[in-house]
């Protein structure tokens, strides 16, 4: 019988059956399409041997006049810069706390320092100076003004940290010492507000520690047993209460050891399941939050931008900083970032409009300085080339304005001539005009609303978002629609669809990878608080992929040659800046060139294979009508583009679209350079092919399907 050429269309359909998806892609992982054919995607290689504490969900790439490269990172903890090989801990330090005394226990490295009302939480970061340490614990001031340290327990007057050796005494309240907390950016998940607010008047005690084990979504606990939850950490927790995790809240009666007993799951907010090192707070019964709420907490997050070679950072609903690096060469990088003087205190984020050079803060006080006047409708821009002065006066161009369509602003995109401002039910314009009204504002939009801060992106006269309830939209002079064929899997988790979890809507990145001409947005599917999902849009060849693919930041190549993205881990223990005491409560983020190879290789140049594969939707025989007959598929001829090293074919098959699809008999198939023909041996009346690879060193893009099939009988 003669060959036929199974024609498969580019791009996944995931709206479809996989038997009615005939002559196209419907399912893959760390795959792209390349002039309508299908290949693995490249590789990619860990930038630098640390790992920095916190999640990363902003980075920033820009040059300096002399053309020195700089990125900025900025994670829940931390605001870091990249140079040349190395890391620089830029982050802005809090109001210092005086009058800290130190507790030691002989032959113990735990170290209690004591101050009434120190106000810090487990995991948070924060450096001593003015130190004269406890008296005959055999300590020097260095011991603690040299690392930054890790807050391991914490009560409401006192708290622990782990020193690099054991105290050689036991003291009490002996020493002082002078605390200088890192700036707070915010906790690292999407989480419900609940009671009065947040914090202590929600009933928030500080005391948080994460789950040792993860949660169904049921009413049983995480070690076996249906009434009981095993925590990190218990220390400092009463004998019973009431704890959150994610937007659940759950009550115990009573601890033995880190295990919480007499559990009830969903006993307040809605009962899901949790990841193991899932984030756990407890909640006190003063202040008691309440379990119900609309309310959202946003989770920490940056917005970065440079002015000139000055980087302007704006923390999430908090302040606006500054960093230059000290002119000298090699330049100076240590100094940390400093609050800009004159700006609001409390904004949502910051966009430089370069054109004109004024710094826009949006979402911002309608008094500068009076944090409890945040509008987050609020518009305020500075006076031109001047980052500190933001009143409107007849003398300056600086000005406000408030948008009226929408509870908040969720994100921007500096596009050619405009900005695309983005609420979470509406998009505007804003546009510079010049004198006496310096900006334009209009509305271009409506039920249009972006998810997250950063789930946008501009390329090519186009802005592409991710719609706050669903959805991708693009605007090109119009709002408009993206249609998706694999909204569902996305959006929606019925049947075997993923879905997203929209509680960690704020943690969606957009990124642009215009090697390939894609924009890629990673989430966090339903059920996980972590970004471990990935769509991509492919916008010249209007194709979608989807896959497991987790970053929290994402670089387009543009300074440097190839795109640099971020990973978080929740269990991982970061290693800069060097913490003392450092745990894994935080996690850590790692940094990768990504376009590189074929692997994913370590700081080490440890190689790991990445999995990737791609399976079509089922192929049938006409003859006689549409999945009359079985047919027998006697051979096939392999047909590649690229190849490097193996790949494996399968022919899955099946008798009718209910039954699940298994490999023909003989396959998986092998298959190489020097592979001519294949002989299958197959018999079905449904077909699909996967081409996959599992090993180091193999890449591929797969070319046409040409099979030869005939007609075998219409019985089982």
């Amino acid at each position: 019988m003669p060959l036929s050429n199974i024609q498969i269309q580019p791009g996944f359909n995931k709206q479809v059956t996989a038997t009615g998806a005939e002559g196209q892609w419907v399912d893959g992982d760390f795959v792209r399409f390349r002039y309508g054919l299908p290949e693995k995607i490249g590789g990619w290689e860990e930038i630098i041997n640390k790992k920095v504490v916190g999640a990363i969900r902003e980075q920033l790439i820009w040059a300096d006049l002399d053309g020195r490269k700089y990125i900025a990172l900025g994670s829940n903890k931390v605001l870091v810069i990249y140079f040349e090989g190395a890391y620089y801990d830029i982050t802005p330090l809090d109001t210092p706390i005086t009058g800290a005394t130190f507790t030691t226990v002989n032959t113990n490295a735990t170290v209690t320092v004591n101050k009434i009302g120190h106000g810090l939480t487990e995991g948070d970061l924060f450096t001593f100076t003015s130190v004269t340490p406890p008296t005959g614990a055999g300590y020097i001031a260095s011991d603690f003004e040299t690392n930054t340290f890790q807050v391991v327990t914490a009560t409401v007057d006192t708290f622990t940290i782990t020193m690099a050796s054991a105290a050689g005494t036991s003291v009490a309240a002996s020493g002082s010492a002078v605390l200088n907390p890192y700036v707070e950016v915010g906790p690292l998940n999407q989480t419900a507000g609940y009671g009065w607010g947040t914090s202590s008047w929600g009933g928030q005690s500080g005391l948080v520690t994460t789950l040792n084990g993860s949660l169904a979504d049921d009413a049983q606990g995480n070690n076996g047993s249906a009434t009981e939850i095993t925590v990190t950490s218990a220390l400092g927790f009463p004998t019973s209460g009431n704890i959150k995790v994610g937007a659940e809240f759950i009550s115990y009666t009573n601890i033995t050891g880190n295990i919480l007993q007499g559990i009830t799951r969903g006993s307040g907010g809605t009962r899901t399941a949790h990841s193991n090192g899932a984030s756990v707070e407890y909640f006190t019964a003063w202040g008691q939050a309440s379990t119900s709420t609309t309310v959202l907490l946003d989770p920490a997050s940056w917005s970065l931008d440079h002015f000139g070679s000055t980087l302007v950072a704006t923390i999430k609903n908090g302040k606006t900083f500054k960093w230059e690096a000290i002119s000298s060469n090699p330049p100076a990088l240590t100094t940390r970032a400093t609050a800009i003087t004159g700006a609001p205190t409390t904004s949502v984020m910051s966009i430089v409009s370069e054109r004109d050079r004024h710094l826009i803060i949006l979402g911002t006080e309608t008094t500068i300085g009076t944090e409890n006047t945040q509008d987050k409708m609020f518009i305020r821009f500075s006076d031109q080339e001047n980052l500190s002065d933001y009143t409107p006066t007849s003398t300056n161009t600086a000005g406000t304005f408030r948008l009226d369509s929408g509870v908040k602003i969720v994100g921007a995109a500096k596009a050619k001539d405009y900005i695309l401002i983005l609420t979470d039910t509406a998009a505007y314009i804003m546009q510079f005009v010049g004198p006496p009204f310096t900006f334009s504002i209009r509305q271009v939009g409506s039920n249009c609303g972006l998810i997250g801060q950063h789930a946008i992106k501009y390329v090519n006269g186009k802005v592409f978002w991710m719609g706050q309830a669903g959805g991708f939209f693009v605007y090109d002079g119009t709002v408009k629609s993206l249609p998706c064929l694999v909204e569902d899997f996305v959006f929606t988790s019925k049947g075997d669809n993923l879905g997203i979890n929209y509680t960690a809507g704020e943690q969606v990145y957009a990124g642009l990878n215009h090697l390939y001409e894609e924009i890629t947005w990673f989430y966090a599917r339903n059920g996980e608080e972590q970004v471990d999902r990935v769509v991509t849009y492919n916008y010249t060849e209007n194709t979608w992929t989807t896959g497991s693919l987790a970053r929290t930041s994402w670089a387009d190549a543009t300074l440097y040659d190839n795109p640099y993205a971020t990973e978080f881990i929740t269990a991982d223990v970061p290693s800069f800046p060097t913490i003392q005491g450092a745990t894994n409560i935080n996690g850590a983020s790692t940094y990768y060139a990504h376009e590189v190879g074929n692997n994913e290789v370590d700081a080490l140049g440890n190689k790991t294979a990445i999995p990737a594969f791609i399976t079509s939707g089922d192929f049938d025989l006409s003859t006689g009508g549409d999945g009359q007959f079985f047919m027998s598929i006697r051979r096939f001829i392999p047909d590649f583009k690229v190849l490097t090293g193996d790949a494996q074919v399968t022919l899955n098959l099946r008798s009718y679209p209910a039954v699940n699809a298994q490999s023909s008999p003989l396959g998986p198939f092998t298959i190489n350079s020097s592979t001519d023909k294949v002989d299958t041996r197959a018999r079905s009346r449904f077909a699909s092919v996967k081409v996959a690879n599992t090993s180091t060193d193999q890449n591929w893009r797969y070319g046409t399907f040409r099979v030869d099939v005939q007609p075998d009988g219409m019985r089982g």
